[in-house]
């Protein structure tokens, strides 16, 4: 036998790995595989990975902090299908992380990504692509990300995938995107309407109601409600409604017929297949809350439609509305004010509101939500505009208080609203009344202060509405409101500038609440707006006049004219003429300034001096204290034997036909040597001298009156004008002859003034002196007319048109320079007819106080007339 021979053993090459068998149980080592060049071992890794991050949110930060995102971005491209897939895989569950989703942005994985969803991948690749992009779009950034690196048309594609979860995630993430405008506007050059509609036939009902979401954003725009319908959308939608078993998805549904019942033809044509009677009963029937919501909010986007408004009046949706009023929801009512405002617009409906809508409306602005009383009174101010029938409706339904208390609430739009209503009430005299009687201005204080240039607009405008009577302007003004009010005159907004003007103007429609707004800077802020060409309105300029005819004082100030409708009324001043932009000081502080070298003060006051009783006509020595006598009424009557078609058109009331002795003490002009000279009367003790001597003071320097802080501040009295008055209304008044009213009371004026002066001997008309005299003897710069004794022109003139207001004389008051001032009066001559042959054409004179007492100069020429008078 021959010897065995050992086979030998082939050993593996010395430069080959033996293969290794690992079982890990940390992700640390897991993680780190994933740089590994082995496929294999990359499958299995990324597999691993998965089932760790499926089990929670605690796995996926592990993860991160692990550093496992970076390494597996890189295997989104990797050439082997199984690493690709099951790295997409983790993608599309750590991708609800929001630590991954942040990184995953900086790393710029997203056209990465959306390569994925090529049509050559496989569905598992395309449905884990399509939910990290879906994870992804939640955010802002994502969804620029997504946009620009053109997933929205291959996430279109896959909504025709035959995978369930791939269209769920693709619709999910369409959602998503087109919340923003621009990818909406792309959607529809993707024509994406009708692989959404099919998806409205899916047996799942999570993409149908992402798909009807869907459609409600988009449908947001003209275009997309027109692919919509064109598509036979419609029909599907209707069809849904009408399935009971989808009411899961009625909601949604109702919400995109509501954005297609904007368009008339989506109107018409469900109008013609019987939907919107359906959609009518549906929203009545219904018991869901929501669906009642989305009903109505169908019918408000429908109502902003004149055609559409015929056609639901005429299927009579104001039933339908008033049912939903007593919805146990606030959303469902809120809903319901909402549409039924927008039906208000239609007069018919109005009308119908009238007696079923508004009591349940004034019932629900006692509501505890906010947004209940907000939606509640903006319904109420759509159907009280324009219509008192309705207004009446919501007083009558105890409306006032609880709209009134609405105006302390924190919300500005129920403010608005409420303000808005109340003021379409106040329209009517008996319910302006009501508010008032409700202190409802010291309520507008809130809304007048408030931010919102709404608030102020519609608080403003109300001011105007109800502050139409004495009364309601004073209370205003004693609750502090006139100070806000001026304030919204430096509005930017020109609404609140037009009502905040409007309100001004019926403010100062007399002269206490005007002079007060003046000095509030009203006048200034007017006068500003109206030299600008963009601010300026009718309302400013119209409060701007309304401010200066209540406040003579101040517009003949500035202005330097009076017309014959400006009518001076007691406590009127002239203080001369002031600058633009300067303020005039008010009278009570010029009468405590001490007397100074400016130009005297002249104070028109007929009232007499709540001290002390009017003056007598018959106390002689008192006409001897004035220095002069008191000119009978018999030379005032002189020129009364003629009589012609000149008669007075206005009537005034005739003062009394008794006159009271004035007190030989209330001599307020006499000087202390006329009364040395006349010394103490024959029979008065020692007491009643120093008695008269100390009233005599007291008169002398009206200035002091009212410096007591307990008692209420009155103009320094003028008893000699008093006298001039009662003259002039008995002995002028009486006489018919317009021009002869005129020429006597011309006389009377410069009788009182100083008489007839010569032109040449004017310069030694010692004027100056005697007001200086008169400034130290009442020790104020402010003296009243009557005191004036040597007067020249602007003395005169003032004197005359006072004396003419009180009588119903139309003139007016011009002033000119250097101390000229001049009236003018209209006179109708008979003897020129005007063109057209009818009413004879008035003329305008000057009335001559100096040179010729009563004399007429006809103005032709102004400059060349005026120079020749004066």
């Amino acid at each position: 036998m021959g010897k065995k021979i050992k086979k030998e053993v082939e050993l593996p090459p010395k430069d080959v790995f033996d293969p290794l068998t690992i079982e890990s149980k940390k992700a640390a080592t897991v993680v780190l595989m994933l740089n590994s060049p082995e496929e294999e071992i990359l499958a299995k890794a990324c597999e691993a990975i998965y089932k760790f991050a499926l089990k929670g949110e605690e796995n996926k930060a592990t993860l991160l902090e692990l550093g496992a995102v970076e390494p597996l971005t890189k295997l989104l491209t990797h050439e082997d299908k199984i690493v690709r897939r099951n790295a997409t895989m983790i993608f599309g569950i750590l991708a609800s992380n929001n630590d991954v989703k942040k990184l995953l942005r900086e790393l710029d994985v997203m056209s990465s990504v959306i390569a994925q969803l090529s049509p050559e991948e496989e569905v598992v690749i395309h449905e884990f692509a399509s939910l990290c992009l879906a994870n992804m779009s939640v955010e802002y950034t994502g969804k620029v990300q997504i946009f620009e690196h053109g997933g929205l048309e291959p996430l279109i594609r896959l909504l025709s995938s035959p995978d369930p979860d791939v269209k769920k995630n693709s619709i999910e993430c369409i959602y998503n995107l087109v919340q923003d405008f621009q990818c909406r506007t792309t959607l529809q050059e993707l024509n994406a309407i009708p692989p959404m509609l099919e998806l409205l036939k899916s047996e799942y009902p999570i993409i149908q109601l992402l798909a009807l979401k869907t459609l409600n954003i988009i449908t947001n725009d003209k275009e997309s409600r027109t692919m919509l319908r064109e598509n036979q959308g419609l029909d599907q939608l209707i069809k849904i409604i009408d399935t009971k078993e989808l009411n899961d998805l009625h909601i949604e549904a109702l919400a995109v017929i509501a954005n297609c019942l904007e368009d008339m033809e989506t109107m018409t044509l469900i109008q013609q297949t019987g939907g919107l009677k359906k959609l009518l009963a549906f929203a009545e029937n219904s018991t869901i809350p929501d669906i009642q919501k989305n009903a109505a909010k169908a019918i408000t986007k429908a109502a902003y439609d004149a055609e559409n408004r015929k056609l639901f009046h005429e299927l009579e949706v104001e039933k339908c509305l008033v049912t939903l009023l007593g919805s146990e929801s606030d959303g469902t009512k809120i809903a319901a004010f909402q549409a039924i405002s927008a039906m208000s617009e239609n007069s018919s409906s109005k009308d119908f509101f009238n007696t079923q809508g508004i009591p349940q409306l004034v019932q629900l602005l006692r509501s505890d939500n906010e947004e209940v009383r907000e939606a509640s009174a903006l319904a109420l101010a759509n159907l009280t505009t324009c219509n008192p029938v309705n207004a009446n409706a919501a007083a009558e339904a105890d409306g006032i208080d609880p709209l009134i208390n609405i105006l302390s609430s924190k919300g500005d739009g129920a403010i608005a609203n409420a303000a808005t209503v109340l003021t379409n009430m106040a329209m009517q005299e008996p319910l302006r009344a009501s508010i008032q009687d409700r202190d409802i201005m010291h309520a507008l204080l809130g809304p007048l202060r408030s931010d919102n240039p709404v608030v102020q607009s519609k608080a403003a405008l109300m001011v105007a509405a109800t502050a139409c009577d004495v009364e309601a302007r004073a209370g205003l003004r004693n609750c502090g409101g006139l100070e806000p009010l001026v304030e919204l005159l430096y509005s930017k907004n020109d609404e609140v500038r037009r009502h905040a003007s409007w309100a001004v103007m019926v403010c100062a429609s007399e002269e206490p609440m005007a002079v007060e707004l003046c000095r509030l800077g009203a006048i200034d802020i007017l006068e500003e707006i109206n030299l600008s060409v963009r601010r300026n309105n009718k309302f400013s300029e119209a409060a701007y006049n309304k401010l200066l005819n209540n406040n003579l004082s101040l517009k003949y100030s500035q202005t330097g004219c009076l017309l014959s409708n400006n009518i001076i009324s007691d406590g009127f001043y002239d203080y001369g003429r002031i600058n633009p932009g300067t303020k005039l000081l008010p009278l009570k502080e010029l009468c405590f300034q001490e007397p100074s070298d400016q130009r005297a003060v002249l104070l028109i006051n007929s009232k007499a001096s709540d001290n002390s009783p009017p003056p007598s006509m018959d106390d002689k020595s008192s006409d001897v204290g004035y220095g002069r006598s008191i000119s009978s009424s018999s030379s005032l009557r002189r020129g009364s034997r003629e009589k012609s078609n000149f008669r007075i058109s206005t009537g005034f009331g005739s003062p009394t036909e008794e006159r009271t002795e004035p007190t030989s003490g209330r001599n307020t002009v006499a000087s202390k040597s006329a009364g040395k000279e006349k010394g103490p009367r024959k029979g008065r003790g020692k007491k009643e001298e120093e008695k008269l001597k100390e009233e005599e003071e007291v008169l002398a320097a009206p200035k002091l009156t009212g410096e007591s802080s307990d008692k209420e501040w009155f103009p320094p009295p003028d008893p000699e004008f008093c006298i001039y008055v009662y003259e002039v209304t008995k002995s002028i008044l009486p006489i018919t002859n317009v021009k002869e009213q005129i020429e006597v009371l011309a006389k009377y004026v410069a009788e009182k003034m100083g008489g007839k002066i010569a032109k040449d001997k004017l310069p030694d008309f010692s004027w100056e002196l005697h007001i200086s005299e008169l400034k130290v003897q009442l020790k104020s710069n402010v003296i009243p007319i009557g005191y004036i004794k040597k007067g020249i022109f602007y003395h005169r003139a003032l004197l005359f048109k006072a004396l003419a207001d009180k009588i119903g004389l139309g003139c007016s008051l011009v002033r000119g320079e250097y101390g000229r001032a001049w009236n003018e009066v209209k006179l109708v001559n008979e003897s020129r007819k005007g063109l057209t042959g009818g009413l004879p054409l008035p003329e305008i004179y000057i009335v001559d106080l100096m040179f010729h007492p009563g004399a007429l100069l006809k103005l032709q020429s102004r400059e060349a007339d005026l120079y020749r008078f004066l």
